[in-house]
C-alpha cells in the first residue's frame, strides 16, 4: 500500500470514529475503546491491539485530527507510566494473550499503572533489586521494598521486577512481572518530597501473588525487559520540553524579563541568551529523538536527551530565582499533598527550582545515565565492574 492510499484509509477511520462517537457527547472510556477497536491507538502495533501495522509516523495524523475534536487523550492524565512504559514494554515483549488482556483497558483509563523498580538499596544500581519472587505452582510469590513510586496511590497495576534466582549474577537473576496493585499485602506509603508534596511513595509487597501468566518476557531474562521501559523512560522525561518555541519553563522566564523591566539587570543579559539557545538545542533534539523513537523502539539515545533535560531545567529554574530576587524565594504552600501531575509551568519559581533538583535523580541519575551515553553510544571501554560474575546471593549489601 502506498503512503497515500494508507494515509487515505486513515482519514476514513478517523472520520468514522469521530462519526459514530462524538467525543463532545461520547463517555471519555467509551470512546477510547472505540478508538483502540478501531486500530487507533497506536497504529503501528498489530491489528487486534489497538493498531493497523503502520508505519509509526502515522501516529501523529490520528493524534493531531482527533486532539482537533476535542477527543480524550489515551490513558488519561494519571496513566503517564502506563502509556510511556509499560504499554511500549508489553507490545514489544509480551505474548499476543498478554497484549489482548492488558492492553485496551491501559489505553482506556481502567487500569492505572505504577512502576516497582527501584529500592532502598537499589536505584541507581536496579541490577541490584532484592525484592524475591519465589514460584508456586502457577503463580509467583513477591516480597520487598520498593521505593520513588509514582502513582503508586493511584494505580491498580504495576511493572515489577523481582530477583527470581539469587544463585546467579545479579543481572542474570530477574524476572519482569505485572502485578496487581489491588490484593492483599500491597501497602503503599506516601513520601513526602522537598516540595512540600508527596508525589511518589514507597511501597511494600508482603507475600503477594502474582500470576506466572503476567510474567513478561522469559524467567531470568527481566533485566533485558526492564532495559526496554528504562529506555522508553527515558525518552518520556526528556520529551517533557514543550515542542513550541520558548515553550516549559524558558518560556516563564523570557516573559517575565519582557513584562517586567524592573528584573532585568544587564548582567544576567548574556546568561539568559545562553539558556534560551540551550533550550531550543534541546527542543531541537527532542524533536528528532522523537522522530528516531517513531520508526523504532528507542535506544539508548533518550539518556542523552534525558540528561540535558535534567542539567537545562535545574539552570533556568536556578537562573529564574535570582532574576526574581527576594520574591523569587515565596514559596505558598507546603500542605503536604498527593499530586498526580508535574507541574513545571503552572506554578511559582520556588516551586519550579525546589522540583527541579529531582530531574537528575529520577528515570536513572545523571551519572548512571552519563556511563549509558560512554559506553552504548560512544563505544567508550565499560566501568570496571567486580560483582560482573558474582552471585547475587554473594554480594555485599
Amino acid at each position: 500500500m502506498s503512503v497515500e492510499d494508507f494515509t487515505a484509509d486513515l482519514k476514513a477511520r478517523i472520520e468514522a470514529l469521530l462519526d459514530e462517537h462524538d467525543p463532545a457527547t461520547t463517555d471519555a472510556r467509551e470512546f477510547l475503546g472505540a478508538q483502540y477497536d478501531a486500530g487507533l491507538a497506536w497504529v503501528h502495533l498489530p491489528v487486534g491491539f489497538g493498531g493497523l501495522d503502520l508505519p509509526r509516523s502515522a501516529q501523529r495524523l490520528v493524534n493531531a485530527t482527533l486532539a482537533a475534536a476535542g477527543a480524550p487523550v489515551g490513558g488519561t492524565a494519571k496513566n503517564f507510566i502506563g502509556m510511556g512504559m509499560a504499554a511500549p514494554t508489553i507490545a514489544a515483549v509480551g505474548t499476543d494473550e498478554q497484549k489482548r488482556k492488558f492492553l485496551r483497558p491501559l489505553f482506556t483509563g481502567e487500569q492505572i499503572y505504577c512502576q516497582l523498580f527501584s529500592e532502598p538499596g537499589a536505584g541507581s544500581d536496579l541490577a541490584g533489586a532484592a525484592t524475591r519472587a519465589v514460584r508456586d505452582g502457577d503463580d509467583w510469590i513477591v516480597n520487598g521494598q520498593k521505593v520513588w513510586t509514582s502513582m503508586a496511590h493511584y494505580a491498580t497495576m504495576a511493572i515489577l521486577v523481582a530477583r527470581t534466582d539469587p544463585a546467579v549474577p545479579k543481572h542474570a537473576g530477574l524476572s519482569y512481572f505485572l502485578c496487581d496493585m489491588t490484593q492483599p499485602g500491597v501497602d503503599v506509603r506516601p513520601l513526602r518530597q522537598i516540595t512540600g508534596e508527596a508525589e511518589f511513595n514507597e511501597v511494600f509487597l508482603t507475600d503477594v501473588r502474582v500470576p506466572d501468566a503476567n510474567r513478561l518476557g522469559p524467567e531470568g531474562g527481566g533485566w533485558r525487559v526492564a532495559t526496554t521501559t528504562l529506555n522508553n523512560e527515558r525518552v518520556a522525561i526528556g520529551s517533557i520540553v514543550d515542542a513550541s518555541r520558548e515553550g516549559g519553563i524558558i518560556g516563564k522566564v523570557t516573559q517575565a524579563w519582557r513584562d517586567e523591566p524592573g528584573l532585568r539587570n544587564a548582567a544576567m543579559h548574556d546568561e539568559l541568551m545562553r539558556l534560551w539557545v540551550d533550550a531550543e538545542v534541546l527542543r531541537l533534539t527532542g524533536e528528532r529523538v522523537r522522530q528516531q523513537a517513531s520508526a523504532g523502539q528507542p535506544g539508548p539515545e533518550g539518556a542523552g536527551l534525558k540528561v540535558a533535560f535534567s542539567t537545562l531545567a535545574q539552570a533556568i529554574s536556578g537562573f529564574e530565582l535570582e532574576l526574581h530576587a527576594e520574591s523569587g524565594l515565596h514559596y505558598d504552600d507546603w500542605t503536604m499533598r498527593r499530586t498526580e501531575v508535574v507541574d513545571l509551568v503552572g506554578r511559582g519559581p520556588g516551586y519550579r527550582y525546589l522540583r527541579a533538583r529531582g530531574n537528575s535523580i529520577e528515570g536513572g541519575t545523571s551519572e548512571i545515565l552519563r556511563n549509558t551515553i560512554s559506553e552504548r553510544i560512544l563505544g567508550l571501554p565499560g566501568e570496571h565492574r567486580v560483582d560482573k560474575d558474582v552471585a547475587w546471593k554473594d554480594l555485599d549489601r
